[in-house]
């Protein structure tokens, strides 16, 4: 199989920003991601929000796990530093990262089975030693990757692609961040690029622990009307030697509407999924109104988005351990490694 490469060349008229670095400059590789996919809309909308914020892609390190959403960063800063992780463990490299190098921004890229399932130990983790990272979770409630399968953040009742009803509640990971202590927490649509951009600047701008869950439809496996993440296509064609996957390319679905009001948006299925974006008076610095938005809305089957909650005065984990500002590798071997004396010393602390 190939994909067609994007062209090298550019517009010279392509607007730049202060970095004098146009939009071409923050993509990545062409996707391979099924057409409409929401997880393409959220790559497009960092794409943006970091042109916007005129960061230089050398000082960025994208950070992922496995699934569909853990490859979105081989699309977007081709020029910054990459590492994808194995499955659930993105936390803990962000982690290590961070302690050897504070200076660099740090935005990693999860899935809900990456995070709610095999990872949620990482993620609470992370969120306790409040990591200064921006933590992006693209939300569509199954597995991609290994034919949609029920996640944790899936909706209970709501029937898998062959028709069997998910027996248990879904794991709701805003009220999760803020009840573990992220000092960032919030929720979009990928649909909803006029909302998303900002938290998602906003977020990269937040000293201390980010967490931005994106609601992103899947095109391929959730087949349910009653979903909040998610629709279907008819799919697989039977051939004689083999059987054949074909997915209809449709249009991507957006959605704007005001702040203080809800709009239903119809997924391609017929399915239709109810936002709810706060207005001015919720008061995102309140943890518990944060998340009694959350489940008032859920209650009326509407999924709130905005900025839930923050908390503007939070350390990052330099700050609590208070560790060397330099970064390890440019600290001296002498002082990494002082020797048997230092090491009996600590040793004789902790007896």
């Amino acid at each position: 199989m190939s994909y067609i490469a994007k062209p090298s060349a550019h517009h010279p008229a392509l607007p730049k920003n202060a970095l004098g670095l146009t939009h071409r400059d923050y993509e990545g590789t062409m996707s391979t991601l099924c057409a409409g996919c929401g997880h393409d809309s959220i790559t497009a909308a960092l794409i943006e929000a970091c042109f916007e914020m005129d960061l230089p892609a050398h000082r960025i390190a994208k950070v992922s796990g496995i699934g569909c959403s853990s490859k979105a960063p081989t699309y977007f800063l081709s020029r910054s530093h990459g590492f994808n992780s194995v499955h659930g463990r993105m936390p803990s490299i962000t982690t290590g990262a961070n302690l050897a190098n504070r200076d660099l921004v740090y935005i990693g890229v999860s899935g809900d089975g990456d995070t709610a399932s095999i990872g949620l130990g990482q993620f609470c983790h992370a969120i306790r030693r409040r990591v200064n990272m921006t933590y992006i979770v693209m939300n569509n409630g199954c597995y991609g990757l290994t034919k949609g399968q029920f996640s944790a953040t899936n909706d209970k009742t709501s029937p898998s692609k062959k028709g069997d009803a998910n027996p248990f509640e879904a794991i709701d990971l805003c009220q999760m961040a803020i009840q573990l202590g992220a000092g960032f927490v919030a929720r979009s649509f990928s649909g909803d690029k006029a909302q998303l951009i900002p938290l998602l600047k906003a977020a990269i701008s937040y000293w201390g622990f980010a967490f931005l869950d994106v609601v992103s439809p899947c095109v391929t496996f959730n087949n349910h009307p009653t979903s909040t993440k998610s629709y279907d296509y008819v799919r697989a064609h039977n051939m004689a030697v083999d059987q054949l996957d074909f997915i209809e390319e449709k249009e991507e679905i957006t959605a704007h509407y005001a702040e203080g009001t809800s709009v239903s948006v119809t997924m391609h299925d017929g399915s239709r999924l109810v936002l709810h974006k706060l207005d001015q008076q919720h008061d995102p610095r309140d943890a518990d109104a944060a998340i009694m938005a959350i489940r008032s809305n859920a209650a009326k089957g509407r999924v709130a988005t905005g900025l839930l909650y923050v908390n503007e005065t939070q350390q990052d984990m330099h700050d609590i351990l208070a560790t060397d500002a330099r970064a390890l590798n440019s600290v001296p071997m002498a002082e990494l490694c002082p020797g048997v004396k230092a090491l009996e010393a600590i040793n004789a602390r902790l007896r």
